[in-house]
């Protein structure tokens, strides 16, 4: 079963592509995304990884965080569930 990979403190130029290069070096990886901001395309600097195995992961984990990549240190560890959050689910104009 895969492992899903938070990855912080991203150069903003990074991309899909580039991030999964990176991680490709320590197993397969299944899936990488950029995270970015809905108006303006660009990268919020963040995003994940999904590696295929726990042992990839941990070697990626083991290898990447802390290490300086485009200037930048990254932050990789193990991705938490992704939590609710509160608020209207109205959309605009739901609160008159």
């Amino acid at each position: 079963m895969g492992k899903k990979l938070y990855v912080g403190n991203l150069n903003y130029q990074v991309t899909n592509a580039s991030l999964e290069t990176l991680f490709a070096e320590h197993g397969t990886v299944r899936s990488a995304q950029v995270v970015t901001d809905r108006d303006t395309g660009g990268s919020k600097g963040f995003g994940f990884v999904e590696m295929a195995d726990e042992q990839a992961a941990k070697a990626a984990i083991d290898a990447l965080h802390d290490r300086e990549v485009d200037g930048r240190r990254l932050v990789v560890n193990e991705a938490r569930p992704r939590e609710e959050r509160p608020g209207n689910r109205g959309g605009y104009g739901a609160r008159r």
